[in-house]
């Protein structure tokens, strides 16, 4: 393996770490506002323990995938961390409507930031 081929792998073994502690975190922020949501609440209330639930659930399903060690198939991975990518910005802008979810807006985003950064290399 040449040298440029081991910096590559390299840099593409970190983005898809990186990509998957962003994922790990934007889940943890996502269960997290779902539990403060208020169940019967009013339906903005509602919405966003929904998209919180399906973010958490997506990023954790993403962060499954890249952790595993064979990569038979880069059209699933590459789909899966796209729809990642979609679910969080989807969630970040749900979570700009609410004052208190500030934080979750930001992992969000920056999960799909990490995400469009691991999909560079995919290309």
């Amino acid at each position: 393996m040449s040298a440029i081929d081991q910096q590559e792998l390299v840099r593409f073994l970190e983005d898809r770490f990186a990509c998957a502690q962003a994922c790990t975190e934007c889940a943890r922020l996502c269960a997290l506002r779902a539990s403060l949501a208020d169940l019967d609440g009013p339906e903005d209330q509602q919405l966003l323990r929904r998209k919180s639930i399906m973010c958490a659930e997506v990023c954790d399903a993403t962060c499954r995938v890249l952790a595993e060690q064979t990569w038979q198939d880069e059209a699933g991975t590459r789909a899966q961390v796209e729809w990642c990518r979609a679910v969080c910005l989807e969630t970040a802008h749900v979570f700009d409507r609410n004052p208190e979810a500030e934080e979750g807006a930001q992992s969000c985003r920056d999960c799909a930031r990490a995400c469009t950064e691991f999909l560079a290399l995919l290309r």
